[in-house]
């Protein structure tokens, strides 16, 4: 989508919006974060890693953005009332949540599905599918009370076209893309709430350099050059696009 690549954030694009990350504390996650705090939103982290999510915490405070709130939760062992707990406690903190960016992933391993691990595919998928529509499912409810809330999944080009050795990360890429467009179909007219994924491409991030060892990194994009889609469809000058798949490249 030409606008969302193309498209140029204002500072206050996000001022007094609410939005949770999660996977929030590397990467792709990491960043959107930032970006969205630079654009004035107030930022809920998630992650599992509590050092990890302290260290995010101390880059708010040096930049001078707004502290975020933090939520440590695995979601490998999560359970659905941990979900339900998170959304009580954002409803608690903020009264409603404006955006929601389902961006934590688990990359499994390369290999054929003849040799795959069986345990590690439902780890991947507990992680990459499961979560994010608990998560989701379990904020809906917060994300109707603002006007033109956003939901984001991230996709990814195995979730679109089947490559091998690619398992269960590419299922479960798959299963969002559908999850999308069945959300997308319940919410449309029912709700404000709009329900987009992004393939974010490749990016100089840790799960990309796992995925592709002998890849030289400084080829790829830095995640913060990427985030124009994430702003676009996070604010408000994306009211019009929802049920679609769009690359960030």
């Amino acid at each position: 989508m030409k606008k969302a690549l193309e498209y140029q954030a204002s500072k206050d694009l996000l001022k007094d919006k609410v939005i949770l990350v999660t996977g929030g504390t590397s990467g792709i996650g990491k960043q959107a974060a930032l970006s969205f705090a630079q654009h004035g939103a107030e930022i809920i982290l998630l992650g599992r890693n509590l050092s990890k999510l302290e260290a995010i915490y101390t880059t708010f405070e040096e930049k001078s953005l707004k502290p975020p709130m933090l939520h440590m939760l695995d979601f490998e062992s999560a359970k659905e009332e941990d979900f339900i707990e998170i959304r009580n406690a954002v409803e608690k903190e903020f009264g409603k949540l404006d955006g929601l960016l389902n961006n934590a992933g688990l990359l499994g391993e390369k290999k054929s599905i003849e040799h795959y691990d069986s345990s590690l595919w439902r780890s991947v998928l507990k992680v990459n599918l499961d979560s994010a529509f608990l998560l989701t499912k379990s904020l809906i409810p917060i994300l109707k009370i603002p006007n033109n809330s956003s939901i984001i999944f991230t996709s990814s080009g195995v979730g679109k076209k089947g490559r091998a050795y690619w398992g269960a990360y590419a299922i479960s890429k798959f299963a969002i893309e559908g999850l999308v467009q069945v959300l997308n179909d319940e919410l449309e007219g029912t709700s404000s709430i709009r329900v987009n994924a992004i393939n974010p491409g490749s990016v100089r991030t840790s799960m990309r350099a796992k995925a592709y060892p002998a890849e030289n990194p400084k080829i790829l994009p830095l995640p913060k050059q990427i985030m124009n889609s994430y702003l676009f469809l996070l604010g408000e000058d994306s009211l019009e696009i929802s049920g679609q798949s769009i690359n960030s490249q």
